[in-house]
């Protein structure tokens, strides 16, 4: 009779993380994303996106 008990035990627990799967990616769309202006003829922004470019790169090299 123990031998029954645990596969039947495996099975609610396998249930139980698929509902919890599907209740996480429930959550999910309901959340609200923050929108976000930014003016992307800018100066600043042209600046800002280079350094990063910039970075990114040597990050890259370094890696290899």
């Amino acid at each position: 009779m123990s031998e029954l008990a645990s596969p039947n035990s495996a099975n609610s627990s396998q249930t139980t993380a698929a509902e919890n799967k599907e209740k996480e990616s429930a959550a999910k769309p309901q959340e609200q994303e923050e929108e976000i202006d930014i003016d992307l003829e800018a100066p600043e922004t042209e600046k800002a996106a280079l350094a990063i470019q910039n970075q990114f790169r040597r990050f890259q090299k370094k890696k290899k």
